[in-house]
């Protein structure tokens, strides 16, 4: 059993699936509309009704989640949490409340897991040539164009139906100039990606979330259409809009009353896009966010994680010597294995996070060799990384920034959470450890070894090394002494042993 949920900024999604032969099957689902958006005040915070109706929200969810391991379900945020200034606050709650961990997203990854969901949801029949998508949420609308699985062009812009009432229209009133207003803003919104996906072409056009099934539904309730959404169908919808002149007066064949507050906006957004891109039919997908996290999640259970890809994409990217960071990887990962027990680290994710990191702890070197860990940090986490988190993104490039030189726990806050910051750096020593062994560069048989804290406190390492390899070897045993001059200020003690029990290697000052 797998479970997706969707935190949107109107609506909170949950779809429930079992996997059978490897295809997620739906068994349930639930959506409420929590209002995030709308619950966000001028200061960009959260508002105490908006909290207390979404972590209601996220217990009900959590009550059916009650018996389904951690790696079993997967929960994202999108623009609203991207946006609150009391984000963080809010997801430790949340995250009590629904029993299981929140991801925040970036817009593009959004657009790929929208992409993504759409694509699985398109018959058989029509899974040639390449899509236009279209998702128009609370918060942000995403642009993809894709072929098949894959998005070729994604982007997240930020305009949605919340956004749009606020900015255009009146609480209650439907008037033809605020309507103008919202298409001539939309168009404004995406004029500097219309050549771009203007000459990607596409051979359909689909759209994805509430709205657009929304308009969808209206359309086809009143006979304005006979093939789902075309330009002729919306110019009719707009009109008997602003004929009714307020959303109390909305009285439309297929519309919710639920819906109805931010219809007009979601109309316009959608007509301007249309006149942008010179759309004359769009068709409704019934995939969204929501099930492209689910096809997402299926994916990392089956070995098909697109996280991987992505490392493979930026060692290729940004010429990383492989045979090398490989080296570092499963020296750092078995160092990491050894000393596991003594921390309060999750086993899986601290290999795959070292894993990650051992993999691209040198990218930065495509920058300059001097401050390389600050250039990869930097890289990791601004760019676009399908797959990842923004959460994960940072913690990445807290271990590629601590894997050399001084690295302090203030240093690490400035990347990832208090909550999070012991971790990164217990990582980031691996990493270190990792990479001063293997100095020379060249494939060498690494003696035995280990790592491993004192029972009594966790930050006295003591690393195991043969005495008449370290002899054999200077420049690692000074490069060892340097290491635990350096960690010396990061609170951690490490010596480094003989592996038949006699003597250590304890800091030293640096060597130039």
């Amino acid at each position: 059993m797998l479970a997706a949920i969707d935190l949107g900024s109107n609506s909170f999604h949950m779809v429930v699936a079992r996997l059978e032969h490897g295809v997620p099957v739906v068994v349930d689902r639930i959506r409420e509309h929590v209002r995030m958006a709308a619950g966000l005040d001028a200061d960009k915070q959260i508002s105490p009704y908006a909290w207390a109706s979404a972590i209601e929200c996220l217990a009900r969810f959590g009550e059916r989640l009650a018996d389904f391991r951690p790696e079993k379900v997967r929960a994202v945020g999108t623009n609203t949490l991207r946006k609150a200034r009391n984000a963080r606050a809010f997801l430790d709650a949340a995250r009590d409340a629904l029993g299981h961990d929140i991801e925040v997203i970036k817009g593009r990854e959004e657009a790929r897991l929208i992409y993504l969901g759409v694509a699985h949801a398109v018959d058989q029949g029509s899974e040639r040539g390449r899509r236009l998508v279209v998702d128009i949420g609370g918060g942000s609308t995403e642009l993809i164009v894709g072929e098949r699985f894959e998005p070729v062009q994604r982007d997240s812009v930020q305009m949605g139906c919340v956004s749009y009432r606020r900015r255009y229209f009146d609480e209650i009133a439907i008037t033809r100039k605020a309507v103008d207003r919202a298409i001539v803003a939309a168009r404004l919104e995406v004029r500097s990606l219309e050549s771009q996906y203007k000459a990607l072409g596409w051979d359909v056009a689909l759209g994805s979330s509430g709205t657009i099934k929304a308009i969808d539904s209206v359309l086809r309730a009143n006979q304005w259409t006979r093939r789902g959404i075309t330009a002729e169908g919306l110019d009719r919808l707009l009109d008997a809009l602003v004929e009714a002149g307020s959303v109390t007066e909305l009285n439309l064949s297929g519309l919710s009353a639920e819906r109805s507050p931010l219809f007009a906006p979601g109309v316009a957004i959608l007509r301007g896009l249309f006149e942008s891109f010179r759309l004359e039919e769009m068709t409704a997908s019934t995939g969204a966010l929501r099930e492209g996290v689910l096809h997402d999640l299926v994916g990392r259970i089956s070995s098909e994680d697109v996280r991987d890809r992505t490392i493979q994409i930026f060692q290729e990217r940004y010429n990383v010597d492989r045979g090398f960071a490989g080296r570092v990887e499963r020296t750092a990962i078995a160092l990491f294995d050894s000393v596991a027990g003594a921390w309060p680290i999750d086993l899986e994710d601290g290999r795959r996070f070292l894993s990650w990191a051992a993999r691209l702890h040198e990218i930065g070197l495509s920058v300059a060799h001097s401050g390389h860990h600050r250039h990869g940090a930097y890289l990791v986490r601004n760019s676009d990384m399908p797959g990842f988190s923004r959460d994960d993104q940072e913690l990445l490039a807290a271990l590629i920034l601590g894997h050399r030189r001084k690295v302090t726990r203030d240093r690490l806050k400035a990347y990832v959470n208090a909550e999070r910051v012991e971790t990164a750096l217990r990582l980031s020593i691996c990493l270190r450890l990792g990479r001063r062994l293997h100095r020379v560069r060249r494939a060498r048989r690494l003696p035995p070894h280990g790592l491993t804290a004192s029972p009594e406190d966790a930050t006295q390492l003591r690393l195991e090394l043969p005495r008449d390899w370290l002899d054999e070897h200077p420049l690692t045993r000074a490069d060892l002494e340097d290491e635990a001059w350096l960690l010396g200020s990061a609170g951690y003690s490490l010596s480094v042993g003989f592996s038949p029990g006699s003597g250590s290697v304890g800091p030293a000052s640096p060597s130039s």
